[in-house]
C-alpha cells in the first residue's frame, strides 16, 4: 500500500484533526475578539489591559497549536475529495492552506517581536517568555505594522476559507466540508 493511499483511506479526517481545526477556529476568534473589544475601554484601564494580555496569550497559543496541527496533518490520513476537484481547485486549496498556516505561525511571531522590540513583557499563562530582539522603538513600529497588516489579511483569508468550504458543499456538492465536520454531516 503506497503512503498516499494509506493517507487517504478514510472519508473523513481523524478526530484529532477535526478537534484541532475547530479549536483553532475558536482560539483565533477569541484572539481577534480580544483585540477588537479592547477598544471599548479607555487606555490604561484594567479591562483593556486584561484583553490585551489575553490577546497575547491566545495568539501565542495559536502559534503552538498550529505546529501541533501541522504535525497531525502531515502524519494523519488525508481523505480524498469526492468527486475529485479540478487541478486549479486543488492548487488554490493548497495555497489557501499554506497562507493560513503562514498566518497562524507568522502573526504570533510578529506580535512577539513587536512586544520584544517595545521592551514589554511577553506573557504566556503565568510564564514570561524571553524577548526575541532587544528594545528598539523603530523596529517595534515595523513589527507592529507587519502584525496589524497581516491580521487584516487574516480576516479575508479566514472568510475566503469559510466561503470556499460552503461553495464546495452547496455549489460543487463534493465532500470537502463534510470531511472536517465534527459529526458525520451526510
Amino acid at each position: 500500500m503506497s503512503s498516499d493511499h494509506a493517507r487517504s483511506r478514510t472519508d473523513r479526517y481523524t478526530a484529532p484533526s477535526i478537534a484541532l481545526h475547530w479549536m483553532m477556529l475558536l482560539v483565533i476568534a477569541a484572539v481577534y475578539a480580544c483585540i477588537e473589544l479592547r477598544e471599548m475601554y479607555p487606555k490604561g484601564s484594567d479591562p483593556r489591559e486584561a484583553l490585551k494580555t489575553w490577546h497575547f496569550m491566545l495568539g501565542l497559543s495559536v502559534f503552538v497549536l498550529a505546529w501541533v496541527r501541522l504535525a497531525v496533518h502531515l502524519y494523519g490520513p488525508v481523505p480524498a475529495i469526492m468527486p475529485e476537484p479540478s487541478r486549479w481547485m486543488k492548487l488554490s486549496g493548497q495555497l489557501m492552506h499554506a497562507a493560513l498556516y503562514g498566518l497562524m505561525i507568522g502573526l504570533p511571531i510578529a506580535g512577539w517581536l513587536m512586544l520584544s522590540a517595545s521592551g514589554k513583557p511577553v506573557p504566556f499563562f503565568g510564564l514570561q517568555l524571553p524577548a526575541l530582539v532587544g528594545e528598539n522603538k523603530a523596529l517595534a513600529e515595523v513589527f507592529k505594522e507587519i502584525h496589524e497588516t497581516s491580521a487584516t489579511v487574516g480576516y479575508f483569508l479566514i472568510g475566503l476559507h469559510a466561503a470556499a468550504a460552503l461553495f464546495h458543499h452547496y455549489i460543487v456538492r463534493d465532500n470537502t466540508l463534510r470531511r472536517m465536520l465534527p459529526f458525520s454531516g451526510r
